[in-house]
């Protein structure tokens, strides 16, 4: 999808644009996204960093000894972005975080090895025990 999509965190105190394709989407299974959100599952979009834009507000960072750089509401916490030393060229975005996450899909998972066993979302995406892209 070729578009320019923005988001936020919960509060509005921070916003984001993203230009370009947004079709490297997926749902990632790791204990460290689990713990960091609280949830059970992240959906990350994945795009170049000059796709990657703040508009408003200087998130919080927490620099992880997992080698990401995550970002976040210092105000609400809503978990917005993240890099990665492993691919510092790109950045991860969470979907829940988009003014509209029902116009993109996840295409794979990732970090299956983690997978909590009760948990069946997409279960016909493919699925990566690591991260391969």
């Amino acid at each position: 999808m070729q578009d320019v999509t923005e988001g936020g965190c919960h509060c509005g105190a921070l916003r984001y644009r993203l230009a370009g394709d947004l079709t490297d989407i997926a749902h990632c299974h790791c204990s460290i996204c689990r713990r960091v959100s609280g949830g059970l599952v992240v959906t990350w979009l994945t795009l170049p960093r000059s796709g990657f834009r703040w508009l408003a507000g200087e998130p919080n960072c927490y620099v992880a000894p997992s080698s990401c750089s995550r970002y976040f509401c210092g105000h609400c916490g809503a978990h917005v972005a993240l890099v990665t030393t492993h691919s510092s060229e790109t950045v991860d975005v969470t979907v829940a975080t988009l003014d509209h996450p029902e116009r993109v899909r996840a295409n794979r998972h990732i970090w299956v090895g983690s997978r909590l066993p009760w948990l069946h979302l997409d279960e016909d995406l493919p699925s990566e025990a690591e991260e391969n892209q």
